[in-house]
């Protein structure tokens, strides 16, 4: 499982126009992607780590301040792009398998006490966020 996590002011995901997850204050913006090799454990351990994770101001964690949290899915996380100039999504979990994988990380997310917003999982998105610091972090859980 992959993970883009930014430290955010604010942060919204639309799909046609409408806005379907948004954070209004200091926050985390997690894209996420879910590889094959993938299961519920390795979502709850990134989800503890993220939840965990002293980036806010001040080297305070979203635990310690209830910082809310943007979830997007984003397969091209996995993009493989080592032969030719078109990427390949082979390491990518198909939808059938990744949904409920991001669906976990989130539910985990919340067990632990995070106010987390998402995006819709499949569709066409458009984000945006004003990244605080900056500050952008690549979590890799893969095997």
């Amino acid at each position: 499982m992959r993970a883009v996590v930014q430290r955010v002011s604010q942060a919204r995901v639309r799909v046609d126009d409408e806005v379907v997850g948004a954070i209004d204050s200091p926050g985390l913006l997690i894209l996420l992607g879910v590889a094959h090799t993938d299961t519920v454990e390795i979502a709850t351990a990134l989800a503890i780590k993220i939840w965990q994770l002293r980036i806010l101001d001040g080297e305070l964690s979203c635990a310690d301040v209830q910082a809310p949290i943007l979830v997007v899915s984003q397969f091209t996380l996995y993009a493989d792009t080592r032969k030719g100039r078109r990427p390949s999504w082979s390491k990518a979990a198909p939808a059938s398998a990744g949904e409920p994988l991001v669906d976990a990380f989130v539910e985990a997310l919340s067990e632990l006490g995070a106010q987390v917003e998402t995006g819709r999982f499949g569709a066409m998105m458009d984000v945006e966020m004003v990244n605080h610091g900056p500050m952008t972090i690549l979590l890799d859980l893969d095997e």
